[in-house]
């Protein structure tokens, strides 16, 4: 771990609360290795989002809400920070939308809002047996927008970073 890194299993712990949940998502263009050392937390990049996707995170580094919207890939977020934290330059990060097994077609329960919230078209619905259609997310297709995570009833659809990603592994 690099010195600058957080150790979020320490900080859970003298917060006196349990290590859970996945790494946070910062913004887009993002660069993993720099990000907590540059960082000023100033939030120019949460001002200047029209999408109002990004707020203060864990020590109050921008983070992610997918659960506001979808993230529109417009690049106001870089351009608004002055430190060199964003590499717009290369992919705005490896994330992967995945579907729990809580989602509401797993149950037999007719829902396609996240197919339908879908912009890219990554999100189908296949039959199986029974008549219970099962959500498939063609990986090549998901630019990881997040535009499926707000639409789901169920809160069964997350992004996860995508493994053997080296420019954006999990922080």
């Amino acid at each position: 771990m690099a010195a600058d890194a957080i150790d979020r299993g320490r900080r859970s712990f003298l917060r006196g609360r349990p290590a859970s949940g996945p790494a946070p998502i910062h913004p887009p263009w993002s660069r993993p290795d720099y990000f907590t050392a540059l960082c000023t937390r100033c939030g120019a990049c949460a001002d200047a989002c029209p999408e109002t996707i990004l707020r203060p995170g864990d020590g109050g580094y921008p983070e992610v809400d997918f659960t506001r919207g979808e993230c529109s890939f417009c690049g106001a977020c870089a351009d608004a920070c002055a430190e060199p934290i964003f590499d717009p330059t290369a992919a705005p990060w490896s994330l992967r939308a995945t579907v729990a097994d809580d989602c509401l077609a797993v149950r037999r329960v007719v829902c396609r809002s996240c197919q339908d919230a879908c912009p890219e078209g990554a999100i189908r619905f296949i039959p199986a047996a029974g008549g219970a259609a099962h959500a498939r997310i063609d990986d090549a297709a998901c630019t990881g927008c997040g535009a499926c995570v707000a639409a789901c009833p169920a809160g069964a659809v997350t992004l996860d970073h995508q493994t053997g990603s080296p420019a954006h592994a999990v922080r």
